[in-house]
Order: C-alpha cells, then structure tokens, then sequence
C-alpha cells in the first residue's frame, strides 16, 4: 500500500453491509452517494457477486436511485459499467479486503476518474446521449 488514504466521505459511516443495503433500498440520503461511494459500492458488489453480477445490479440499483431521487437525466449506463470494469481493473491487480485501501493504491479511480475514461473513449462519455442510454464499448483502449 502507498499509505493511508483519509476521507471525510459520509458514506464511511456505514459498514459495507449497511451500505449496500441502505442504497439497495433507496433509503441512502443522497449526500452520501458521491463519486467515490459509487466506487465503493462496486467494489462491494465485485467482492460480492463477480464482475457479470455486479454490472447486473448496480446499472438496475443507480438507475432506481437516481429514478427515486428525481433526478433522472444523471444516470449513466456506460460511466456506471465503465467505474465498474475498472475497479474491477484495479481490484485484480491488487486484492484487498478493504476499498480504502484499494483506493489509497490507485488514487486515480477517485482523483483522475475522466482521465482514466479519456485513455479509453476519444469523446466525452458524460455528454453523449447514446452513452447515457447504453453501455458503449470503448473505441481506444479496451476494458480488461
């Protein structure tokens, strides 16, 4: 590990059982789903479930949250599976049984997030509508 990472991130309140659960249900408050809860939240269900079932539940999860919250021009298909695949990514080089520390060896998945989606899509994903819609593979470096 490269160090300890700290974070005042909400979502550490919860153990992963607590969270998983809690953003299953659609009871998470929404201040506690940030960019890297979403991280975390894969990393939980790629421990879990497996790569296959963990794309299965989060795309169905996020989407109801987002749904549930109102907001849903935010959901993101292929950002969603793309976070996913690469925690995914990054989960295989260096297991761990803690997402902290995970994070603490590759700091980009939360510090440089659209870098990394930039090394692997010539076009901004974020904007792109069909992006949004559906998983679109990527056209520069592919996902392991």
């Amino acid at each position: 590990m490269n160090g300890s990472i700290k974070t005042k991130e909400k979502h550490y309140k919860f153990s992963d059982e607590v969270f998983e659960a809690e953003f299953a249900q659609k009871t998470l408050s929404a201040v506690h789903f940030t960019h890297e809860a979403h991280l975390r939240l894969a990393w939980i269900h790629l421990q879990k479930y497996g790569l296959q079932k963990a794309q299965e539940h989060l795309t169905e999860q996020i989407k109801a949250y987002a749904e549930n919250l109102g907001i849903y021009d935010k959901y993101n298909e292929t950002v969603t599976i793309a976070a996913i695949r690469m925690v995914e990514h990054f989960r295989l080089r260096k297991p761990t049984d803690s997402f902290p520390e995970l994070l603490a060896e590759f700091p980009q998945l939360k510090t440089d997030f659209k870098a990394l989606l930039e090394s692997h899509y010539s076009f901004d994903v974020f904007k792109n509508k069909e992006a949004r819609a559906r998983f679109i593979e990527p056209d520069l470096l592919p996902f392991d």
